[in-house]
């Protein structure tokens, strides 16, 4: 993971407002960036991922996220990178995507114009009773009914 140092922010709770303890579904985007180290980003989420390392938070992904994270290792045919990526994946929760998480996904769908992999982000973090879901992904603007993290709170 990157090691890069983040200025400290006071204020009440952890990583965007959360309390302690939170379980939150993080999409591809803030893995990447972390994990890649980019240079605009990764500070963004910086912050998340060092609450969870501290066991503050419980980070919680899907089958679409290692599937995304794990893509650019093995197109550039880096095997051990990807091993690595997976290696930092395994720490989380891996959420199921059941029969109901699909449904649940296609409902979502409709009501907010997502694509198929963000209405199944979002159907899984709703589905495990997620604080939130961290993405930076700006699709998910219109949705109610579940904090969206983009980072830029942090």
């Amino acid at each position: 993971m990157a090691t890069r140092s983040r200025a400290s922010h006071s204020r009440p709770g952890l990583w965007g407002g959360l309390a302690e303890g939170s379980t939150v579904l993080v999409d591809t985007a803030p893995w990447i960036y972390l994990l890649e180290d980019h240079p605009d980003f990764a500070l963004r989420f910086l912050g998340l991922f060092e609450a969870a390392q501290r066991g503050q938070l419980q980070l919680a992904i899907t089958p679409i996220t290692v599937a995304e994270v794990l893509t650019g290792p093995f197109k550039a045919d880096q095997t051990a990178l990807a091993k690595r990526y997976e290696s930092a994946l395994s720490a989380c929760r891996l959420v199921v995507l059941s029969a109901q998480v699909a449904s649940l996904a296609a409902q979502l769908r409709v009501q907010y114009g997502l694509k198929l992999p963000d209405a199944l982000q979002l159907a899984a973090a709703l589905d495990i009773g997620a604080a939130a879901l961290v993405t930076h992904d700006r699709d998910f603007s219109r949705v109610q009914g579940m904090p969206i993290l983009t980072g830029a709170q942090a």
